[in-house]
């Protein structure tokens, strides 16, 4: 049998893609390699799943990536998502923030309605299948496949391709690929990277994935005093000096370094700058009091020790009992002054990033200048379609990356 379009990738963009193209009448084939499609997408949003966001735009996205975007993002953007899964039967809402969450705050509601798609389709899936090569033949390509473990009957027969539950997968041929391999994030729910090779065969440049939205490492004795301590921060990361990115929100000490989301959302230029370029001389600046400017805090500080009150008691009320305790134990100087300034500016030398396992999404991938921003087709090779995070598209947290994992799938699927 000889599908009209294959899609590589069983994820947020692939299920779209696979949705998309059957909708325009093809006949539809995924290759997923973990037992189940949708593994990944279980743990967005910390399992609540952050749809998309209400203020979508190309500003959200990396500067090269603009024209891409905002390609992807006129044919199928924020309305054109709502009212899909609104006719999929998902309820969504925002919150105060305009992050955009199913109803039921619940990861698995949103697969659930994919799969009860995929069966009204009636799109086959080929589970616990690998795509080992692609080759290019007349009018379209030859896959070669592999199964990477024993298949389990983990879905109905109405989902299951051909060699399902057959414990190996026949080579199959196809006018039309779609690969939504995703990126290298969480490695155990299936994302390995292994995308990257498929695209490089046909002459793709791979710009060096690195993890992104990943927890810093530090070696400092606050980190180790302090770990499992969460405060509200702003912080500021500084790349041999220079000023990259500030982020305000949470900032949680561990035994490691630093993690929240105020960290995530300025660990990017510093996992490529540390992992890809190999720069040292990174630093991250905290402000863990981002309510007061540093003239006023002062004027408390010395208001409190003019009343008497010394080492903890000099910060109660303004920052938790630990970091008062802290600042007891190693500070030599009990001077307003000072005090403020460590308080406003508490320095943190970063020595790395934690790895895959930790990182929510990945900073690399294909240039988004090697594929047509009006359809996703490959500019190297005709009939082959990307989409999802193997792209380098480099959307901020929030529910961007997930955007644009449905806006992608949806163009490739219905241009393939």
């Amino acid at each position: 049998m000889r599908y009209d379009v294959i899609v590589i990738g069983g994820g947020p963009a692939g299920l779209m893609a696979a949705i998309f193209a059957k909708r325009k009448g093809k006949n539809v084939l995924i290759c997923e390699k973990m037992p189940k499609p949708g593994k990944k997408l279980l743990v967005t949003g910390a399992g609540r799943c952050n749809l998309l966001n209400d203020t979508l735009d190309t500003s959200f996205y990396h500067p090269g990536a603009e024209k891409l975007v905002a390609s992807v993002l006129e044919k199928f953007g924020k309305e054109a998502m709502l009212g899909f899964f609104k006719e999929l039967g998902l309820a969504t809402y925002a919150d105060e923030t305009g992050r955009i969450f199913p109803a039921t705050n619940q990861a698995a509601s949103v697969l659930k309605i994919f799969e009860m798609e995929l069966k009204r389709l009636k799109i086959p899936i080929e589970l616990n299948c690998e795509v080992k090569n692609i080759h290019a033949i007349q009018d379209g390509f030859e896959l070669k496949l592999s199964k990477t473990t024993p298949s389990p009957l983990s879905s109905p027969p109405s989902q299951r391709g051909r060699g399902q539950g057959e414990g190996k997968c026949a080579d199959i041929k196809c006018n039309n690929v779609i690969l939504c391999a995703g990126g290298k994030s969480y490695p155990a729910l299936g994302a390995d990277g292994n995308g990257y090779a498929l695209a490089a065969a046909f002459g793709h440049t791979i710009l060096e994935p690195v993890p992104s939205t990943v927890p810093l490492t530090v070696k400092d004795p606050w980190c180790h005093f302090l770990q499992g301590q969460k405060i509200r921060a702003a912080v500021t990361s500084f790349i041999q000096g220079k000023k990259t990115r500030t982020a305000s929100g949470e900032l949680l000490f561990t035994q490691y370094g630093l993690s929240g989301t105020a960290i995530l959302d300025i660990s990017e230029e510093i996992s490529v700058a540390m992992n890809r370029e190999h720069i040292k001389g990174v630093a991250v600046k905290a402000d863990m009091v981002p309510f007061m400017e540093e003239k006023e805090l002062r004027a408390e500080l010395s208001r409190r020790s003019s009343r008497g009150f010394a080492g903890a008691e000099l910060t109660e009320g303004l920052l938790p009992p630990k970091i008062g305790d802290l600042l007891r134990r190693t500070l030599k100087t009990s001077d307003p002054a000072s005090l403020a300034k460590i308080l406003k500016e508490k320095e943190f030398q970063i020595t790395g990033t934690r790895g895959w396992n930790e990182a929510e999404f990945t900073a690399g991938g294909i240039p988004p200048q090697e594929v047509d921003p009006a359809t996703l087709e490959s500019n190297l090779q005709k009939r082959l379609y990307l989409a999802g995070e193997i792209l380098d598209v480099g959307g901020r947290r929030g529910g961007y990356n997930l955007a644009w994992a449905w806006a992608s799938g949806a163009v490739a699927g219905s241009e393939a």
